[in-house]
């Protein structure tokens, strides 16, 4: 197979949910930790194809609605400094501080760009050497390997006005950390972006540790219901193994350079996640070496620490333990045109790709 519409192929996909409904006869319940497959099981209907026994659940995949409110906080208060330029993907805009937005603080006249890659914040830095540059770097293992390559470009060429705000993150302890809580699961769907970046062995913890099933899946239709179908498989015969189903895109070993990237610029920290709170060894950091290009550590804030809105049902969205659905807000006071909480500002937001596919 090597274009979409064969992976959208209707007979296709109707045959592996006939497969899936044959061999599958306990109760499982399956996770997915990627936004992207959040929104394409919603907007490809996959849960109207399983049989009643497969439960699908969304946990913490989305990198904007994991973030705290702190740091949104934070890149507002940034931006209100006539010297900052604040430079950010386009999902995070949106997303509500305590107060506001940086879509409120552009509106009001801040210094903000919305860039596709860190590198056009470091172009802004170099054209603009009276300004301080944040660029404000969230995301897993996708987006950390440009955020490092950006840092190591600004250290070599003494571009000493771009700073990274870093809010990256890994992947595996929040998956972890589920389970610790007490999350039920039989298996993860795993997210396919990532693993382009880290490989397949970074799951291999959870499947020994955990004995869950782990298989790491693309974004089309019949991606999704073959890695449901593998994992399936696995847990009918009580087996709890990685496997990849995306293998036109990710290698066992993963992608080596980007992982070099990451290892010379970041060091792990404990970090902050919505809904899960402080999780060990699960976010990113700069090293000492390039201290210097560090926002927090050259530029460091001292602000409240913020509430979540009350009624946001977000943290327990992300935890699987609650549906959108189950939100009084969903819907109703809270929707992609005036969101309340992160889950509904993003594309990748749970709350966000139900009330776009499954109102």
């Amino acid at each position: 197979m090597k274009y979409i519409d064969e992976y959208r192929d209707k007979s296709l996909v109707l045959k592996l949910a006939e497969e899936i409904k044959r061999i599958s006869k306990k109760e499982i319940s399956l996770m997915e930790v990627c936004g992207g497959h959040t929104m394409s099981i919603q907007k490809f209907g996959i849960p109207t194809l399983l049989p009643a026994n497969i439960r699908l659940i969304s946990g913490p995949g989305c990198p904007v609605c994991v973030s705290s409110k702190l740091f949104i906080d934070k890149a507002i208060e940034y931006s209100k400094n006539k010297d900052v330029i604040i430079t950010t993907f386009g999902d995070l805009i949106r997303v509500p501080g305590s107060s506001s937005s940086l879509e409120k603080e552009k509106a009001n006249g801040a210094d903000i760009h919305i860039v596709y890659s860190p590198l056009t914040a470091l172009q802004l830095a170099e054209q603009n050497p009276d300004k301080k540059v944040i660029f404000l770097g969230i995301g897993f293992e996708t987006t950390s390997p440009g955020s490092a390559a950006t840092v190591i470009e600004a250290y070599k060429k003494n571009i000493d006005n771009f700073f990274l705000f870093s809010a990256h993150k890994i992947m595996p302890p929040a998956m972890a950390a589920l389970i610790d809580e007490g999350v039920k699961l039989n298996g993860y769907i795993c997210p396919g972006h990532v693993s382009t970046i880290t490989g397949s062995s970074i799951y291999e913890p959870i499947a020994n540790n955990y004995k869950l099933s782990c298989v790491i899946t693309g974004f089309e239709p019949v991606d999704i219901l073959e890695s449901i179908y593998m994992l399936v498989k696995q847990i009918e015969n009580n087996v709890a193994k990685v496997e990849i189903q995306y293998k036109r895109v990710v290698k066992a070993e993963g992608n080596l350079k980007a992982q070099a990237a990451m290892n010379e610029v970041f060091d792990l920290q404990d970090d902050w996640w919505r809904g899960l709170g402080i999780i060990k060894n699960s976010g990113n950091k700069l090293k000492e070496k390039y201290k210097k290009h560090d926002a927090e550590y050259v530029m460091p804030l001292n602000i409240p620490e913020p509430k979540e809105p009350k009624g946001c049902l977000c943290g327990e969205i992300l935890k699987g333990l609650k549906s959108p659905k189950e939100c009084k807000l969903f819907g109703k006071a809270c929707t992609p045109s005036e969101p309340i909480g992160a889950c509904m500002v993003s594309s990748e937001g749970a709350c966000h790709a139900n009330f776009k596919y499954n109102r």
